[in-house]
C-alpha cells in the first residue's frame, strides 16, 4: 500500500461531493438539517453526570490489543478522538460530516475522499491535519487493535489530494469499505512520536473532540472534561450532544457494590440487566421519594448472540454433532424461568428481532439458496433445510432433549461407562466454563454464574463434568483474547448494517491471530463468503439474502448455546437527567448515554 502527498494534477472524477454518504440510498437527512432526530438542541447545558463500570483499568490507549483500556475513552464516539464523518444512531449506516466537510466517491465506490474542515482542531488548540489523518489510518491499520486491519488490507493507496484533501483508493470490490474509511479515530501524530504507539499506558491521548481527560486514578476512576474551546460546537451535527461540563466514570469490583453505590446515590445511572430484578428490586428509599425513576429504551437492533461459545479449537466441541448435544442439555424454558422469571426472550439466530434474522426452520429459497449451494457439502444439517433450537421444557429436567443429546453424542463416538461420558480412547468429557466476575453489558455476573450452574447440573446426567471458573477482568481478557478456554459467556452485539467487521468475528484468521471475536475457533469458507456478497451487495435484496445466509451459517454451526435478550434496555436514573423524546432505532445504544441527556437546568 503506497502513500503519497500532494497529487501534481487533480484527480479525474466524475462524482460530487457532498455532505453525507449512507450504505443504501441517501441520507435521510437534508443537506441543511439543523440537528439530528434523536438530540435536542434545548438541552440544558453543564453540570456533570456520574457513571459506573465493572472491572477495572490499566490503560487510556483503547485502539491497541495490550492493556485492560478505559472503555469508555473508545465506546463513548468522538467524544475524545473525533472521526472524519459521525455516524446516526437514527439510520442502518448513514454517515454526516464531521472533522470532513464533504465526502466525494465513485459509483463504484472503488474510492474515497474526504473534503478536511480548516477550522478543525486538536484540543490544544492545534489543527487537525491531512498529515495526521494520514499517519492515524497507517498506523491503526499496522499497529493498531486487530479490528482496524481488515479494512486497512483493502487500501491500495492512501493520497493527499489538496490542501484539506485525502483520498483512500481500495484493491478490493467492497461497497461498504468507503463508508469504513470515515470512521477511523484521528490521532495527533505529534504526540507518538518517538513513542511506541503499540503499547499500553496512561497518557491521555490528544484528540479533536468535545472531552479532554481530566483526571485518571488508575483502575477507580476515569473523569472527562468538557473543552471549552472545542472547535465543532457550532456544527449541526453536534446540537443537543455532549452537554455535560464533565463525565465521570467510577470503576467497581463487582455489579452488587456498584448496585449500592447507585442507591445511596453515589452513581447517576443503573442500566438493570435483568428483567426479574427490574421488576422487583426497585423500591429503595431514594426510588420512593422520586429522586430516582425508571425509564424504558426501546430498540430496534439484532439481538445479536449472548450465551455459552464452545471453542472449536478444544477437539472436544469439533464434531457438529457434540455441539448440538449441548445445545439440547441448555434447558432455556427452565432456565429463563429461573432467572429471569421467564421474561427474557430467546435469541433463535444471531440477527433475530430484526429483518436481517433468517426464519428458524424454514428452507433457504431463492438468492438465500443461490449463495449457499455451492458450499451445501461442507455445511451442517440444518443451514440449508432449516434449523431451529430445542424447545426445552419448564421442568428441570428435559428428559426429551437429555435422551436427544445422548444419542447425538454416541454418533460422535461418546458413551457413558459407569456414569462417565468417555471416547473410544477413554477420555472423559470433562471440560471448564470460564466466566468473568465483572459480567458484560448484558447479563450480570451472578446471571452467568446461575444459568452455568444450572447447565452443569444437567450435563451431569449425560456423565459430562464441568468446572465453573471466575475470573477478574485482566485474567479473564487475557485468557479470552488467546482463546485458552473450553467455553465461556460470550457477547457479540450486531448492528442493522454488518459488513466488514464480520470477517473479524467469523473469518478464518481468527483461529490462530489474538484479539479477534472468533472466540469460537470457525473456519468456514461459506461464512467468508457470504460476507464477501454483504460487502458487495449493491441493492437492499442483496444484502438481505446474504445476511440471511450468513445468519443460517452461524446459527446451524452450533457454536453458541443462545441465551435470551431484551428488546428494551432498563435504565433507574436521577429524576433531573433528562433524554430527548424521540429514540433512536438503535435505541440507548453508545452514543445515546450520555451523549443526549442532560440534567435538568444544569447544575452539578
Amino acid at each position: 500500500m503506497a502513500a503519497a502527498t500532494v497529487a501534481a494534477m487533480p484527480l479525474a472524477s466524475l462524482a460530487e461531493p457532498t455532505y453525507g454518504i449512507a450504505m443504501y440510498g441517501e441520507p435521510a437527512l437534508p443537506s441543511d438539517f439543523s440537528h439530528l432526530p434523536y438530540a435536542d438542541p434545548e438541552a440544558a447545558k453543564g453540570g456533570s453526570i456520574r457513571l459506573g463500570e465493572s472491572g477495572s483499568f490499566d490503560s487510556l490507549n483503547p485502539w491497541v490489543l495490550k492493556g485492560n483500556p478505559a472503555w469508555p475513552v473508545y465506546t463513548m464516539p468522538g467524544v475524545i478522538a473525533e472521526t472524519l464523518m459521525f455516524r446516526s444512531l437514527d439510520e442502518p449506516f448513514t454517515l454526516y460530516g464531521l472533522l470532513a466537510e464533504s465526502v466525494e466517491t465513485d459509483e463504484a465506490r472503488s474510492w474515497i475522499e474526504f473534503t478536511l474542515r480548516p477550522e478543525a482542531k486538536f484540543s490544544d488548540g492545534s489543527p487537525v491535519t491531512v498529515e495526521d489523518v494520514m499517519w492515524s489510518y497507517e498506523t491503526l491499520g499496522t499497529k493498531g487493535h486487530p479490528r482496524y486491519r481488515g479494512a486497512w488490507s483493502k487500501v491500495e493507496n492512501m493520497e493527499q489530494t489538496g490542501p484539506n484533501k485525502i483520498r483512500f483508493t481500495f484493491n478490493t470490490p467492497d461497497r461498504e469499505l468507503a463508508l469504513l474509511m470515515g470512521m477511523r479515530p484521528i490521532l495527533k501524530k505529534a504526540q507518538w512520536e518517538g513513542k511506541d504507539f503499540d503499547a499500553s499506558g496512561l497518557e491521555a491521548p490528544i484528540g479533536s473532540g468535545p472531552y479532554i481527560v481530566d483526571n485518571v486514578d488508575p483502575g477507580r476512576s476515569l473523569t472527562l472534561r468538557k473543552n471549552p474551546d472545542w472547535w465543532g460546537k457550532d456544527l449541526p451535527i453536534n446540537q443537543g450532544l455532549h452537554n455535560f461540563d464533565r463525565v465521570i466514570y467510577d470503576y467497581y469490583g463487582d455489579a452488587n457494590a456498584m448496585f449500592e453505590a447507585f442507591k445511596a446515590g453515589e452513581l447517576d445511572v443503573w442500566r438493570e440487566l435483568s428483567s426479574s430484578k427490574w421488576n422487583t428490586e426497585f423500591s429503595f428509599p431514594r426510588m420512593s421519594s422520586g429522586e430516582v425513576v425508571k425509564s424504558d429504551i426501546p430498540h430496534q437492533r439484532p439481538s445479536g448472540i449472548s450465551g455459552l461459545v464452545m471453542n472449536t479449537r478444544n477437539p472436544l466441541f469439533a464434531d457438529w454433532r457434540v455441539r448440538q448435544a449441548m445445545i439440547e442439555a441448555f434447558n432455556w424454558q427452565f432456565i429463563n424461568n429461573t432467572v429471569s422469571g421467564g421474561a427474557d426472550q430467546r435469541i433463535t439466530s444471531y440477527f433475530s428481532n430484526s429483518d436481517l434474522g433468517m426464519t428458524p426452520g424454514t428452507q433457504a429459497t431463492g438468492k438465500e439458496l443461490e449463495l449457499l449451494e455451492p458450499f451445501a457439502g461442507e455445511l451442517p444439517p440444518g443451514t440449508i433445510e432449516g434449523y431451529a433450537l430445542p424447545e426445552g421444557s419448564e421442568r428441570a429436567l428435559d428428559r426429551k432433549a437429555l435422551r436427544s443429546a445422548l444419542k447425538l453424542l454416541e454418533e460422535a463416538g461418546w458413551t457413558i461407562t459407569d456414569g462417565t461420558l468417555r471416547n473410544a480412547e477413554g477420555r472423559a468429557f470433562e471440560f471448564e466454563i470460564l466466566l468473568n466476575l465483572s459480567g458484560d453489558v448484558t447479563t450480570t455476573a451472578a446471571e452467568m454464574r446461575q444459568i452455568a450452574d444450572i447447565y452443569a447440573q444437567a450435563l451431569r446426567n449425560l456423565g459430562m463434568s464441568a468446572k465453573i471458573s471466575l475470573l477478574d477482568s485482566a485474567q479473564y481478557t487475557e485468557r479470552t483474547t488467546n482463546y485458552q478456554f473450553d467455553m465461556t459467556w460470550y457477547l457479540r452485539a450486531l448492528s442493522l448494517s454488518p459488513g466488514n467487521e464480520q470477517m473479524l468475528y467469523w473469518g478464518s484468521s481468527g483461529v490462530t491471530e489474538p484479539g479477534t471475536r472468533n472466540f469460537m475457533g470457525m473456519n468456514s469458507p461459506a461464512a467468508e463468503a457470504m460476507i464477501n456478497a454483504i460487502v458487495n451487495a449493491e441493492s437492499e435484496e442483496d444484502f438481505l439474502a446474504a445476511v440471511h445466509a450468513l445468519d443460517r451459517v452461524l446459527t446451524a454451526g452450533r457454536y453458541v448455546i443462545p441465551a435470551g435478550f431484551s428488546p428494551v434496555g432498563h435504565l433507574a436514573h436521577d429524576a433531573t437527567l433528562k433524554f430527548p423524546e424521540h429514540i433512536p432505532i438503535y435505541g440507548d445504544y453508545p452514543g445515546f448515554l450520555p451523549e443526549t441527556w442532560w440534567r435538568e437546568g444544569g447544575g452539578s
